[in-house]
């Protein structure tokens, strides 16, 4: 017990310590709060203007996203959020800027355990080094982007964008040589538009190294996909190429196929590839068709370089705000901080005399506690003490007379009736002279032996008539638990031993023990003659066992119905 208070003691000072320097930390700790939910409800709402190809408002909210985040400690969030404001700028063919976002982003991938966002960064990257004509870093991020532990498909989509910029630098027969090692992939020749796409390359390829004949038969494989699918993008592609294809030998079939080219690019307004096909097909007009297509070419650049300035700028101005409301709100909360320092240190004072007289008052109430516990105690050992001192006594001064009685008992012919009433006689005088204590104040084991003694005591009791289990007695560690409190519970299943075997007609007991949580439980159950609680014939004796439990802290619930048995339960602290 001494232990125990003085273990309250020490961690109600160490609390104390704990708090005064939490307080006087509180500055810090006020400004360390987590962003995590923000940020969660940002990335919502920036994914929702994105999925309705409203860039301007996504970017915006992305951006919030980038300057929110820390990039060591929330660093998927940060390079997430990067990678798709840099994709919105790359969708605005603003692929300067672009570059200049997405490489905000490489110093903290090493830092990610999602290969897939640093896949998007390295590709993002090398499509645009292609739009700026920088092939050798657009190689080099696809080459990076291959040496990740991704995805079957991504792998070759990778290989297939190295395919593309090997095309661009007209090295046919290196791209040729990827580009047909993929259609031999099935999740390529299962996917329509990925199989059609390797198919029309392949074709350009054998076009630009002379091979006619496989060149026309890939072209045309992709162009009947294309046609089934009815995609314009692609469509568009299959006819720029034909149009190259049949540019010397077919020049008529060749302008229609640029034709048809600016019609599926113009279906959805891809302007990059639309400057392509009428760049074609100014190369192969003349008179007024020429200068109808020139006219409407410049203006096509012309238009494209104020969309392109545009979103540009509009992307810039976004990313400058961003920074200056950051820095702006950065000085604000260090304004904001050092008044709350102020009221911060005026409010510990207070605490800190409020904890003072808190804990003052908590010590007052641990002594009284202490002291009427330690009053408990003693008393509980006074008892025990004297219950032995009296046992002792009882046993010394009847030695003689129970010897004399098994004396008796051995030496006389208990077949005679006479002699058969003079040994109950003195069995009679004998258990009168003990009847008030009787059992329970024999001395009892209470080292390392005292399960084997209780379990002893308990057996006892058993006869051919009566059968008493004994369940889980092991299962309570008893050596952590007070003499005193062992002497108890002994005492207490004594006497209820006792008054099931001289009132109850048991056949059957149970006693049942258990550990549950800080509290030891018993369970007593028999199947005797039970009896009426609110008529009890030997009520001292539940008294006795009642003042018993409770005066070690314990509760005790007695539930009998008479000729329905009789059940005991009992906790109390281990």
């Amino acid at each position: 017990m001494k232990q125990h208070i003085m273990r309250f003691f020490i961690f109600t000072f160490l609390a104390f310590l704990a708090f005064v320097s939490c307080q006087q930390k509180s500055r810090k700790n006020t400004s360390i709060k987590s962003t995590k939910p923000e940020i969660e409800k940002l990335i919502i709402i920036a994914d929702r203007f994105y999925d309705a190809k409203k860039s301007d408002s996504a970017f915006y909210y992305y951006n919030k996203v980038k300057f929110i985040c820390n990039p060591l400690t929330d660093t998927e969030n940060y390079i997430g959020s990067i990678n798709r404001m840099a994709d919105i700028q790359q969708s605005q063919w603003d692929y300067i800027g672009s570059e200049s976002t997405i490489t905000e982003a490489i110093p903290y991938l090493k830092h990610i355990k999602n290969p897939d966002l640093a896949w998007n960064t390295y590709v993002t990257l090398s499509i645009n080094y292609l739009n700026t004509y920088d092939y050798k870093n657009a190689l080099l991020y696809n080459k990076k982007a291959l040496e990740l532990k991704i995805k079957s498909w991504q792998k070759l989509a990778s290989q297939n964008n190295i395919a593309v910029i090997l095309m661009e630098e007209e090295r046919y027969r290196e791209s040729l040589e990827i580009l047909l090692s993929l259609i031999k992939e099935t999740e390529v020749t299962s996917n329509d538009q990925f199989y059609a796409k390797a198919l029309d390359n392949i074709g350009f390829c054998y076009f630009k190294t002379n091979n006619l004949k496989e060149a026309e038969y890939y072209l045309n494989e992709s162009l009947d996909i294309r046609q089934r699918n009815k995609w314009p993008f692609d469509l568009g592609k299959s006819y720029l190429h034909f149009a190259k294809f049949h540019k010397k030998s077919i020049p008529a079939l060749a302008k229609r196929y640029m034709l048809l080219s600016y019609e599926q690019f113009s279906i959805i307004n891809n302007v990059d590839e639309r400057l392509s096909s009428l760049k074609l097909i100014i190369q192969n007009s003349s008179d007024k068709e020429l200068k109808k297509h020139s006219i409407l070419y410049v203006n096509l650049v012309d238009s494209i370089f104020e969309v392109k300035q545009k979103a540009k700028n509009q992307f810039a101005k976004i990313k400058y705000d961003s920074k200056k409301e950051k820095n702006e709100n950065l000085r604000l909360k260090t304004y904001k901080a050092e008044n709350e320092l102020q009221i911060e240190k005026q409010k510990n004072r207070n605490t800190i005399s409020y904890i003072i007289i808190a804990l003052s008052l908590s010590l007052i109430t641990v002594l009284y506690f202490y002291l009427t516990l330690r009053g408990n105690k003693e008393k509980i050992e006074a008892t025990y003490n004297s219950e032995t001192r009296m046992a002792k006594k009882l046993h010394d001064e009847l030695a003689n007379d129970i010897y004399h009685t098994m004396a008796f008992a051995e030496s006389r012919n208990l077949a005679l009736a006479e002699n058969r009433v003079q040994l109950i006689n003195n069995l009679e005088a004998i258990y009168s002279r003990t009847a008030d204590i009787s059992k329970e104040k024999c001395a009892i084991i209470t080292d390392k032996n005292y399960v084997s003694a209780l379990r002893e005591m308990i057996a006892g009791f058993g006869t051919p008539n009566t059968s008493i289990t004994i369940n889980r007695l092991d299962s309570v560690n008893w050596q952590n638990i007070e003499k005193s409190n062992k002497a108890t519970i002994y005492r207490v299943l004594q006497e209820l031993l006792v008054n099931m075997k001289k009132h109850s007609n048991a056949s059957l007991v149970g006693i049942h023990f258990k550990t549950s949580e800080k509290n030891i439980i018993i369970n007593y159950t028999d199947n005797g003659k039970g009896i009426d609680l609110n008529n009890i014939t030997f009520k001292n004796g539940l008294h006795n066992i009642e003042n018993r439990i409770l005066n070690i802290k314990g509760k005790i619930e007695i539930d009998s119905v008479a000729d329905k048995g009789f059940k005991v339960f009992i906790k109390f602290p281990a």
